[in-house]
């Protein structure tokens, strides 16, 4: 049931909100894309004439940011030919396809599945317009725009096929099949492992997404600012919660 302030909707109570006054001022898509955002369908929606109004703040950076783009449809190169800053948003963008696909088919979770997607457009954007521009392929600037582009079409399908022809792409949007998100493209390099000494943070440490739990425990116990806190006591036990942390119980 859609609320608004607390209160369901009721014509009795005059808070009414007529769609198609919003549709008239925002375009549908707008409204489509608020009330998805707004809430996850097994919730109560709560109006906000302000969320709309974000909505449709985001399709308009969204169309600036084309216009100002270009059209180019280049395909991105390997990960081995690309530098940090390209590899970077190659990673966002396959990283995002993964969520906003598991977020729909598993649950039809559009607020979450959208959120990412703005994640998405808003490191593109931010990488695009500072002086980290030179350093973005375009290849992998453009595979992040489709993707934006394709990801938001179940939502906002009208604005998405003006703006993928707007792209240079001779298909319409509709043609084109979900993405798929590259495993090797989405893993991330590098995480960053907590390291406490009896449930304290000792330390922390950058490790490769793929270590073992072995290696895990040898850096954690060789690391000289877990070394000071250790004292020459005896290991009691070593405990690795796997990707997140390492607890050291002396």
């Amino acid at each position: 049931m859609v609320i608004k302030d607390g209160a369901k909707m009721s014509k009795s109570k005059g808070n009414v909100v007529d769609p198609h006054d919003l549709i008239a001022q925002y375009g549908a898509d707008t409204v489509r894309l608020f009330s998805l955002f707004a809430a996850p369908p097994e919730k109560d929606l709560e109006w906000s004439a302000q969320g709309v109004e974000g909505a449709s703040r985001f399709l308009n950076r969204v169309y600036r940011f084309i216009e100002g783009q270009g059209a180019s449809l280049q395909s991105p190169p390997g990960l081995s030919d690309l530098n940090g800053t390209s590899r970077e948003l190659r990673r966002k963008t396959h990283q995002t396809i993964r969520k906003v696909t598991q977020d729909i088919e598993a649950s039809f979770h559009f607020n979450t599945a959208i959120s990412a997607v703005m994640e998405l457009f808003n490191h593109m954007s931010s990488q695009a317009l500072e002086e980290a521009a030179d350093q973005i392929d375009d290849g992998v600037l453009s595979e992040a725009v489709d993707t934006v582009l394709l990801l938001l079409s179940p939502m906002v399908p009208h604005f998405t096929a003006e703006m993928w022809q707007r792209c240079g792409h001779s298909s319409d949007i509709e043609s084109r099949p979900w993405p798929q998100y590259d495993t090797n493209a989405a893993r991330d390099e590098l995480l960053t492992i907590v390291v406490q000494v009896n449930g304290k943070v000792r330390s922390r440490l950058e490790v490769a997404a793929d270590v073992d739990d072995e290696t895990l425990k040898e850096r954690a116990l060789d690391d000289e600012k877990v070394q000071r806190f250790l004292e020459g006591n005896p290991v009691k036990k070593v405990i690795v919660v796997k990707k997140k942390l390492v607890n050291i119980v002396i």
